[in-house]
């Protein structure tokens, strides 16, 4: 069955059908405010950081899949349903959805009512906007009633699905004419607030999950939307939501355009509350709805995000034989990157947003796919990156991009993650030429107190694999070694212990780890990154400190064939037992 088709003159990829095989995502948002968004008008937003500034719901592994999102619902004197489908699920006669470089457009049309909802988060803004527009295609005059919706998250998504006695009591809104507020803790102990916006009058608002929805119903019925009326809930406590409710009448052939802004704001502690000391100070928010108040506004703010993309995409083009590689190279692999960049591996239909952050490994990878296209940016990521590593050259496997401070949840000491800083470094150099990135002095575990160099981290990267080598004269594997699933050293025979963390009492003793376990994927690593940092420091005139970083690299390259090749082809590891594994002598796994 076909699903959909590439548009490569608007650079986006068309979805015919609501059913896929699985949500097909988008991803929304380039800076600080990201959303996902599926072909359904599926996902969730937030602010810098999925874990700690979840500023919507979404439950994962749902049954049915995808429930919770920015939905809009429609009742058209009792047929209700959604542009996009899901989650009335009525039949449409029509359905579209558009995914575009940083922007998702669901049409749906239903009774000769067509709606066209545009979703977008624009340049340097800290909002997404929701543009709908609505058109009676029929012959004659069409009354019906329009409903938006969206849950607010608690900020912090973990405590938000867990820690529910206490915050069924926390919730707390505010609404103000067509703008509802979602300022839970802000009295107490916080300065950001979310709100959603539209810019008409509205006959209605929900603010209350289960007097919108129903206690015994879902978000394919919810009541409010199956009796025609909002109930003008107002949350305390519970779980708030935000639902604007207006009745509309359009002449045929007309058309009506109404403009919605879920936005995030953070206020100076100073500046808090208006001068009463008691209301949220809203001037911020008032400021983000007036910028998109109007279809001109939204136009030009989509037209600007699109020209931004046709620069980024600009920069690299190919051309060869075949469409399909064409369209991939100078379109959706850049594509990809970027988002990749934006969010590291912390986001996704699969990756919840909750158990890790920003990858040091995986974050200094993506450098290498986008660092062309943004290298200031670029070289902001590299001292983020640097600055959760340790002195002795060992670093945080992850950190939280609302903080940039490493994940001690997640642990430390994967043996390949230095390795990746200098193949960062290297390559941010090779396409700019900017060398005054190794003057740029970066802290060691975010202490400017023990800030050193950009070229000392590197120096450091370097010997951190040099001064932990085993038996073989092979790095050791420590926790993990690019495959985190060979777990050689803190394999634990207790469910529930993460090995990322895991201490094993066998090892206590080296420090957690087999001094004894050896990666050859870390030994090959070492051989190709090396070369790139004596190659910086030749350059610096540094020649007996690449001269010696030279000689280990040619001492590792002969202990990876005195030790790791197998005859045939190398080994994968030795195991804590010195064990090979990915040998011909292996029952199991003779090849990794």
């Amino acid at each position: 069955m076909k699903f959909g088709h590439f548009d490569d003159q608007t650079r986006e990829y068309v979805i015919e059908t609501p059913k896929t095989p699985y949500p097909w995502i988008n991803y929304l948002g380039s800076e600080a405010f990201f959303g996902l968004i599926s072909n359904t008008a599926g996902g969730y937003c937030f602010y810098k950081d999925a874990r700690l500034r979840r500023i919507t719901r979404y439950r994962y592994n749902n049954v049915p899949i995808d429930m919770g999102g920015r939905y809009f619902y429609i009742n058209d004197n009792g047929t209700v349903w959604n542009p996009g489908w899901s989650p009335v699920k009525t039949e449409l006669d029509a359905y579209e959805c558009r995914h575009g470089m940083g922007y998702t457009i669901i049409t749906g049309k239903k009774n000769d009512l067509k709606a066209q909802v545009t979703f977008f988060v624009p340049n340097g803004y800290d909002g997404e906007v929701q543009q709908v527009v609505l058109t009676n295609e029929g012959s004659s005059e069409k009354t019906f009633k329009l409903f938006s919706f969206a849950e607010w998250c608690l900020w912090d998504a973990q405590d938000d699905c867990t820690n529910f006695q206490r915050n069924f009591s926390t919730g707390r809104v505010e609404v103000d004419g067509s703008v509802i507020y979602h300022k839970t803790e802000y009295r107490d102990r916080r300065n950001h607030y979310a709100f959603y916006s539209v810019n008409d009058a509205i006959d209605g608002y929900d603010t209350d999950r289960d007097s919108f929805i129903g206690l015994y119903n879902g978000f394919n019925n919810p009541e409010a939307v199956l009796a025609g009326k909002a109930t003008d809930s107002f949350a305390d406590g519970w779980s708030p939501i935000a639902s604007h409710y207006k009745e509309i009448t359009l002449k045929a052939g007309e058309s009506k355009t109404l403009i919605f802004v879920l936005g995030y704001v953070e206020m100076p502690v100073d500046q808090k509350f208006e001068a009463d000391g008691k209301t949220i100070n809203k001037v911020k928010a008032k400021a983000m709805i007036e910028k998109f108040d109007t279809p001109e506004k939204v136009a030009a703010g989509l037209a600007d995000l699109k020209a931004s993309w046709d620069k980024l995409l600009g920069i690299l083009n190919v051309t060869t034989p075949d469409d399909k590689v064409d369209r991939m190279v100078n379109i959706w692999n850049q594509y990809q990157c970027m988002v990749t960049f934006n969010l590291s591996r912390s986001a996704s239909y699969f990756e919840s947003g909750i158990g890790r952050g920003m990858g040091f490994r995986d974050s200094n990878q993506d450098i290498l796919g986008f660092v062309h296209q943004i290298p200031d940016r670029a070289k902001e990521r590299i001292i983020d990156i640097a600055s959760t590593q340790f002195p002795d050259g060992g670093c945080y496997h992850q950190y939280q991009p609302l903080t940039k401070k490493g994940n001690a949840d997640i642990g430390g000491d994967f043996s390949d993650d230095p390795l990746w800083l200098i193949l960062s470094v290297s390559a941010y150099i090779k396409e700019t030429g900017d060398w005054s990135i190794l003057d740029e002095m970066v802290p060691y575990d975010n202490d400017m107190s023990v800030a050193q160099t950009m070229l000392e981290h590197l120096k450091v990267s370097f010997y951190h694999i040099v001064n932990n080598l085993g038996p073989h004269g092979l790095p050791l594997a420590m926790r993990a070694d690019w495959n985190d699933c060979i777990n050689l050293s803190c394999y634990s025979d207790t469910p529930g212990e993460s090995f990322q963390t895991y201490t094993n009492p066998k090892f206590k003793a080296e420090g957690g780890y087999s001094k004894v376990a050896e990666s050859v994927m870390v030994a090959t690593l070492f051989t190709y990154t090396g070369p790139n940092y004596v190659a910086i420091l030749k350059h610096l005139g540094k020649d007996d400190e690449a001269a010696a970083a030279q000689a280990e690299i040619d001492k590792m390259k002969k202990n990876i064939m005195e030790s790791a090749w197998d005859g045939d082809w190398f080994l994968r590891a030795y195991d804590a037992n010195g064990e090979k594994m990915g040998s011909k002598e292996c029952e199991e796994g003779k090849i990794f």
